[in-house]
């Protein structure tokens, strides 16, 4: 080996290794891998460039022009819509439904559904999508979360093999637009026949083994979901207590408006919500005149409400026994008055609390049990917490930033879903998709995908910015110097002469790359993995075949054994995302994820001559 290759191996090897031990987080070692890089070549090694050419040095940062980076921020912008209109949520509650009370059915159905939404996702976004509805469905079987967040993260692992959207998979295309000499990228489509075949053994795998193989053990924590709206409804009690009243054309409240009829303040009772027509209006406007036949939602004691008859209401509660509220529309959240606060032993009504932040309390929890009349009339106490319904809209941002309360918002999953803005949505989404199948670039494609769900209103600026993960971002493109790195100084190309040494045909070297790099992703993970394994089982193909599609078959096989993440939890991030409320241990990871290392394996040796011709 050369000064230049020995020198690039410890540049690499140390912040991996201080990575590896806790002691250095991965973005910043992938910083601190490209600065040294840059550093050494500017002092004239031949690391990036030609020996003795300073200018070089600035490749060191060139990843973050790198389409791989640019289609990786769009695909965060992208999920973030998806998951903003509850895509797929919707998608998740739908199959949740044929789950029943069946463990090895619940088993299959969530793996398929992250392997579904891996699809068209980030698999750490569809990972954490299928966590709260994984809970529920837990706690509504009777099953410890044990038993289905394990599938859920080997599920989007799955998926992310079968599609071109997955990081080291985008990530592999790209290393192969930058060999020597290039060859041609990977399409969007590649992916799928040998990785979804992967993906179908790989859950029939959980279906016939996960049952016994996964542990049977119960939460450290009870129960980390958010509660819904709907179940906040019923720990509030608040069903008991709902009531529509009709204004018919002889009531004397028609031409008053809300603020007018004073019903609040007369009676004690909340007006919730008011329905118009077919229109349903969910955050009321004090001015808003009634007119005939409207309907008004009100929480509040019986006595109390059937006072409104006198003023020409028609009371009744049929709708209001059909279902929750929440999943109509109407929006609950918890407020707390704070430690030490300013607004103990003063009412909501004497800080004129409706008309600062437009919200509207419905019941208050106290001692153990619930009221919902007079809320408004009762001195705030620490320990209270108070039910709340109106709109997420910038008063309630000014409320999360009042020292004097605590905001609590539940889970929106039981949330009407809006037709127009989910159409739009997942038409962007399939929009940028279907260009990209055609032949448009991907980035360009996700990018003018991110660009029109920003102009079209689903995301402003600022959900854009916090909808990517900047941690990912700056992982891919401190690491991409390495790729470089490897390739200029013929590292790459060394490593991969001795693997074909080894090895006499194609497939053989598919094999020694794929295990190579899964080894490799168990303590580096996949998108580290794929930047240090991906030049050298290119490199090796080349070196074996350069006239064929064996490069590009090569790179596939080292990408989908990035997804193959089963055996630690550090693999990858969505298996830490399981770790906490699973309450898993690390054996629980190779027990099962063994067989399925080696399922996959088998699987992917014996399609690849299939659809790739070795």
């Amino acid at each position: 080996m050369t000064f230049p290759q020995v020198l690039l191996v410890l540049i690499v090897a140390i912040p991996l290794a201080l990575t590896i031990s806790n002691r250095l987080r991965a973005d910043i070692a992938a910083l601190l891998i490209a600065l040294s890089l840059g550093i050494a070549q500017w002092i004239g090694l031949p690391m990036l460039g030609p020996a003795n050419t300073p200018d070089a040095a600035r490749n060191a940062i060139t990843g973050f022009g790198q389409s791989v980076v640019i289609t990786l921020l769009s695909l965060f912008v992208i999920t973030r819509a998806l998951d903003k209109t509850r895509v797929t949520r919707w998608i998740a509650n739908r199959l949740l439904r044929f789950g029943g009370q069946s463990e090895r059915r619940l088993i299959v159905l969530f793996t398929s559904t992250a392997a579904f939404l891996s699809l068209f996702m980030n698999n750490v976004a569809a990972g954490a999508l299928l966590l709260p509805s994984a809970m529920d469905a837990a706690r509504r079987s009777k099953l410890n979360p044990s038993k289905l967040l394990i599938p859920v993260a080997y599920g989007t692992l799955l998926g992310g093999a079968a599609t071109y959207f997955t990081t080291a998979n985008i990530i592999m295309s790209g290393l192969l637009l930058t060999s020597k000499p290039p060859q041609t990228a990977l399409g969007i489509l590649d992916f799928t026949p040998v990785g979804g075949i992967m993906a179908l053994v790989g859950i029939a795998y959980m279906a016939a083994f996960a049952l016994r193989l996964l542990p049977d053990r119960p939460p450290q924590i009870p129960d980390l979901a958010r509660p819904t709206g709907s179940d906040l409804e019923a720990a509030y009690q608040l069903d008991e207590r709902l009531w529509e009243a009709r204004v018919p054309p002889a009531s004397a409240l028609i031409g008053q408006t809300l603020a007018q009829a004073n019903i609040g303040h007369d009676l004690g009772i909340a007006v919730i919500a008011l329905w118009h027509g077919r229109q349903a209006m969910l955050s009321l406007n004090p001015d808003y005149t009634i007119v005939a036949n409207d309907i008004l939602l009100i929480a509040g004691r019986e006595e109390r409400v059937m006072q409104l008859t006198t003023r020409g209401l028609q009371i009744g509660r049929e709708n209001t026994e059909s279902g929750s509220i929440s999943a109509r529309g109407v929006s609950m959240i918890e407020v707390l008055p704070a430690p030490h606060s300013q607004v103990l032993d003063k009412t909501l009504k004497a800080l004129e609390f409706r008309k600062l932040y437009g919200l509207t309390a419905v019941a208050l929890w106290r001692d153990g049990r619930s009221y919902r009349t007079d809320v408004a009339d009762f001195k705030l106490r620490l320990g209270d917490s108070f039910l709340m319904v109106g709109t997420r809209d910038n008063k309630l941002r000014l409320l999360k930033s009042d020292p004097d309360f605590i905001v609590l918002e539940p889970d929106t999953s039981d949330q009407p879903i809006e037709r127009k803005q989910l159409a739009l949505a997942v038409g962007i989404t399939l929009g940028a998709i279907a260009l990209s199948v055609i032949g448009v670039p991907t980035f360009l494609a996700m990018l003018g995908g991110a660009i029109l769900i920003v102009l079209s209103g689903l995301l402003t600026m600022d959900e854009m910015y916090r909808a990517v993960e900047w941690q990912a971002i700056f992982l891919v493109a401190g690491m991409y110097s390495i790729s470089l790195a490897m390739t200029q100084t013929g590292l790459a190309a060394l490593v991969g002469h001795v693997i074909t040494s080894l090895v006499s045909s194609p497939i053989g070297l598919a094999a020694a790359c794929y295990w190579m790099t899964a080894l490799l992703t168990q303590v580096m993970g996949g998108q580290v993995t794929a930047l240090v394994t991906g030049p050298i089982a290119i490199s090796a193909a080349l070196t074996m075949d350069a006239g064929s599609q064996l490069p590009q078959a090569i790179a596939l096989v080292t990408a989908i054994a990035c997804s193959a993440s089963f055996l630690t939890p550090i693999a990858h991030p969505v298996n830490v995302l399981m770790m906490g409320p699973g309450n898993y241990k690390f054996a629980d990871f190779p027990r099962i994820g063994m067989g399925l290392t080696l399922v996959c394996f088998v699987t992917v040796m014996l399609v690849l001559p299939i659809f790739w011709r070795l």
